[in-house]
């Protein structure tokens, strides 16, 4: 049985393979930010802002080993979860890590018409959303990086995900 962590950026398509890996890998399907909101009975923006980035990572922290219980899944990370409280090197040991990296220009085109609901973009206009992203990505990527694979590019398929799936069959 596979864990999958999905990691990368906000606007990645983490949520959009985790729906598909869930269907290949015939396994439940998990998106940590659905899981705090649910937990928290908060979305994520209110979260934040009424009780901070450093509780919303601490809580995070805490329902992402929740997951050290289950068996088999696929997890669709939050774009900094790798990044606080050692959860890459927790993931790292719990299952597999696959760092989905897009370029920023497809990850600043899918970010645009969603930011209303991403607390940390939702007042940049797309010149800041741009530098926002590259600063973010230059900090993340230290962690990122220990990803136990690597999908770079905004052509990434399926089969890409099956021979890496394939290959602890």
């Amino acid at each position: 049985m596979l864990k999958i962590f999905l990691i990368g950026m906000m606007g990645s398509g983490k949520s959009y393979w985790k729906q598909e890996l869930t269907k290949l890998c015939k396994t439940g399907g998990y998106d940590l930010d659905f899981i705090i909101e649910a937990e928290e009975e908060k979305t994520i923006a209110e979260i934040f802002e009424e009780n901070g980035e450093p509780y919303f990572r601490k809580s995070e922290a805490k329902l992402l080993r929740w997951f050290g219980e289950k068996k088999a899944f696929v997890l669709a990370t939050g774009g900094g979860t790798p990044c606080f409280h050692d959860n890459m090197n927790w993931m790292n040991q719990q299952g597999t890590t696959i760092w989905i990296d897009e370029p920023l220009d497809t990850l600043v085109s899918r970010l645009l018409p969603e930011k209303s609901h991403r607390p940390l973009i939702a007042h940049l206009n797309d010149m800041q959303l741009y530098h926002f992203l590259e600063n973010k990505l230059a900090e993340r990527r230290a962690f990122y990086s220990q990803s136990t694979h690597h999908l770079q590019g905004n052509t990434i398929q399926l089969k890409a995900f099956k021979k890496i799936i394939n290959s602890y069959a």
